[in-house]
């Protein structure tokens, strides 16, 4: 059995729900700051977040891996934002930051986008500061996650009955306590800190980033940005890995 430090993180309401394996003891919370949950972790945690990471700083081209996520995803594919250009982060509101975006890319930023800008801003400041954490900070995406373990996009949006049904059905397959440590966070933090859907989010990142040896990137040769941080985002792939013990 493996005692690596496997975290999962999900931005939220109250800031960020994450899970956290420590072999197979599960803890959860919810914190104002990534860098509070992080901070104790030493280099052989794995931490997967759902946020980008690596950004372009101007041009036309959007990042990579979010183009090819949206085309393995088909119905779950509005589910990946064109991310912000990292200048556009210090905008003091979405007018000037649409502006900006403009300007330097051709293209208008979503309002989706615009509403995690506080977040990717936060991410990239802390991995600016504390270089370390590059190492174990990885960028993934919930959608694309549950595609590559069920070997296709999920039929249902996440925030229905059908959708919340059909990643249970997965995450119930991978940890025999998935549904209790669910229900205990949403009962714990649901509501005002977090929505239903951000603890299953947080609880498959977690789960993947239990199999760091076996993380694959998209794309496969990625990008690095101007401060040399990859623009990818990390999976797993195939059923195999359903109920696969964490290599030690």
């Amino acid at each position: 059995m493996s005692h690596r430090v496997a975290i999962g993180i999900d931005g939220c309401a109250g800031g960020w729900l994450y899970f956290r394996f420590t072999g197979q003891q599960a803890n959860f919370g919810v914190a104002s700051q990534v860098a509070e949950i992080l901070a104790q972790e030493r280099d052989d945690c794995c931490a997967l977040i759902d946020i980008p990471i690596g950004l372009r700083n101007r041009g036309k081209r959007e990042r990579t891996c979010d183009v090819e996520a949206r085309a393995r995803l088909g119905p779950r594919r509005s589910s990946v934002f064109a991310a912000p250009l990292r200048p556009v982060l210090k905008a003091p509101d979405y007018a000037a930051a649409n502006a900006q975006q403009k300007r330097l890319s051709g293209r208008g930023l979503s309002r989706q986008a615009w509403n995690l800008v506080p977040k990717i801003r936060e991410v990239d400041e802390l991995l600016a500061r504390e270089p370390r954490y590059r190492a174990l900070l990885h960028e993934a995406h919930p959608e694309l996650l549950f595609a590559g373990l069920a070997g296709g996009p999920m039929a249902h949006a996440k925030k229905s009955r059908d959708g919340f049904a059909e990643r249970m059905t997965i995450l119930s397959i991978l940890h025999p306590d998935a549904e209790a440590l669910i229900a205990s966070a949403f009962l714990a933090h649901g509501g005002f800190e977090a929505a239903r859907d951000d603890v299953v989010d947080a609880f498959v990142l977690a789960m993947c980033a239990r199999h760091p040896d076996r993380l694959r990137s998209l794309p496969e040769a990625p990008e690095t940005d101007p401060k040399g941080l990859p623009m990818r985002m990390v999976y797993l792939s195939g059923p195999q890995f359903w109920g696969a013990e964490p290599a030690a």
